[in-house]
């Protein structure tokens, strides 16, 4: 039986927290190959440990170069993966170890947007039959009228007409089938909302629309959001909060607004970096260098310091712990020391 005590990190007030979440998976050799090379299993480490908490109501985000463990992160929350170790708690259950259907419950409560529309929506079903399916799934309207009814509402909410209903998903264009993946997600009736790179397949001005949306959903629905996504531009547009992620751990968690002001961690600032200087302020700005280390055989100590420009023999050697400073936290040495200029 899964754990189901009263969590106590994070705040009093959270929909969802993390605790100590950690993923691996098994990326070894067939075993027969491994006997003839004589070599171990290999394990890789997408999710290192990580702590966050959600409070009703906003949105946090996380953000990282592609790698780093964001969509692992996503597909934990909604349960299509099982946590190696760690809590994900939601409203103070524990729903990490749940069966499936324990979970049936909780997931009516919890969607999920992904990536590409197209791929996430059958191709051989009209649009009202797609909407309608987690209506049905669990029983949240009587009678077909009834079904019908709510889906041309759900078509109105994502600014689609009752006549769409009746056309196939092909016969969209991308932006108009998130419209359709979103309007899904909604009729379960959810809570929380998992958006992993939900506008990242769509072109800027439609990518401008669909955010507007989210933000009208979410304020006439009383959604929470774990936005994933690579956009920074994005990111600051929809966030509260935000995690940084490198290489599966988080390495600044704060709000939003303060760390795009004022990045402490150095590969904040160097993702941060990446956003051209429109105002041409003559800010100094660190390249991005080095790439992305082996997740299956990461650094010792401090994963970020083969790329960090303020690398000292602590960091090769002691990973940093999460230190507060004012609302945001951060896991750095140079930090810790004030070796890195605020």
């Amino acid at each position: 039986m899964p754990d189901t005590r009263e969590i106590t990190t994070g705040p009093d007030d959270a929909l969802l927290r993390v605790e100590n979440l950690s993923r691996s998976f098994d990326v070894s050799p067939p075993w027969l190959n491994r006997v003839i090379d004589r070599q171990p299993r290999q394990f890789l480490k997408a999710v290192d440990g990580i702590d966050f908490a959600i409070r009703p109501g906003e949105t946090f985000s996380l953000v990282g170069e592609s790698g780093c463990g964001k969509s692992t992160v996503a597909r934990l929350v909604v349960g299509l993966y099982a946590p190696s170790t760690g809590r994900i708690v939601f409203e103070d259950r524990d729903i990490g170890g749940l069966s499936r259907r324990e979970m049936a419950p909780i997931r009516r409560r919890i969607q999920m947007i992904f990536q590409d529309p197209y791929a996430s929506l059958n191709p051989r079903w009209p649009v009202k039959k797609i909407i309608a399916e987690p209506i049905r799934a669990f029983n949240l309207a009587e009678g077909e009228a009834a079904i019908t009814a709510r889906v041309n509402e759900l078509l109105g909410q994502v600014k689609l007409t009752p006549e769409d209903g009746d056309k196939y998903p092909h016969e969209f264009s991308g932006g108009q089938r998130q419209r359709i993946s979103i309007a899904r997600a909604l009729a379960s009736e959810p809570d929380f909302l998992v958006c992993d790179e939900p506008t990242s397949a769509l072109d800027v001005s439609v990518q401008a629309q669909i955010l507007n949306l989210m933000r009208d959903l979410q304020r006439s629905l009383g959604l929470t959001y774990l936005f994933i996504s690579h956009n920074l531009a994005v990111v600051y547009f929809i966030s509260d909060r935000l995690g940084v992620m490198y290489l599966g751990r988080l390495v600044e968690v704060g709000p939003a607004r303060e760390i795009f002001a004022h990045p402490r961690h150095p590969y904040t600032r160097m993702l941060l970096d990446t956003i051209p200087d429109l105002e041409m302020t003559g800010r100094e700005r660190m390249p991005v260098a080095g790439e992305v280390p082996n997740p299956i055989n990461p650094p010792t100590g401090c994963s970020f310091h083969p790329r960090c420009p303020f690398v000292t023999d602590r960091c090769r050697s002691e990973a940093p712990a999460h230190r507060a400073y004012g609302e945001t936290m951060i896991a750095c040495h140079g930090v810790e020391e004030n070796r890195i200029p605020a």
